[in-house]
C-alpha cells in the first residue's frame, strides 16, 4: 500500500501529487525545484538552485526513514545543458561514496523557470 510522504522541511507541493511516496522499501520523491520550504526561489544562479534542490529532496528522503546514501537513481532536468558540469560538481558533494544510477537531460522549460528539477528513487532505511 502506498504512504504519502510530507514535510514541512521542504517546499509544499504546487500542484495536486504528493512531495514523495513510500511504497514497500522504496521512496519516490516528485521533482523537486529550487524553492526553499517558505516557496521563495533560491537565487538566480545554478549553484544555489542546485544546493537548494538536493537539500529539499534530502529532507523529503529524511521524512520518509531515507537517506541521500540510499539513493539508486535520480532524474536531473536542465534548462539549459551548459550547465551539467557546474551542476555535477556540486552534486559530487552530496553523493559521495557510491554515486546513484542517473539520467540528466535539458528541457525547454522548467516550472517557474528555474533552472534545474531532480526526482530521486530511494530505498528505505
Amino acid at each position: 500500500m502506498k504512504k504519502q510522504v510530507k514535510t514541512t522541511n521542504a517546499p509544499a507541493a504546487i500542484g495536486p501529487y504528493s512531495q514523495g511516496i513510500e511504497i514497500g522499501n522504496l521512496v519516490f520523491t516528485s521533482g523537486q525545484i529550487p524553492l526553499t520550504p517558505a516557496g521563495n526561489i533560491a537565487g538566480p544562479n545554478i549553484e544555489d538552485q542546485v544546493r537548494q534542490v538536493l537539500k529539499n529532496s534530502e529532507q523529503v528522503l529524511l521524512a520518509a526513514g531515507s537517506s541521500l546514501d540510499n539513493v539508486v537513481k535520480t532524474t536531473v532536468f536542465l534548462a539549459d545543458m551548459n550547465d551539467f558540469a557546474v551542476m555535477n560538481n556540486i552534486y559530487a558533494e552530496f553523493f559521495k561514496a557510491v554515486p546513484p544510477a542517473r539520467s540528466a537531460v535539458q528541457v525547454s522549460r522548467l516550472p517557474k523557470d528555474v533552472k534545474i528539477e531532480i526526482e530521486m528513487i530511494a530505498l528505505k532505511g
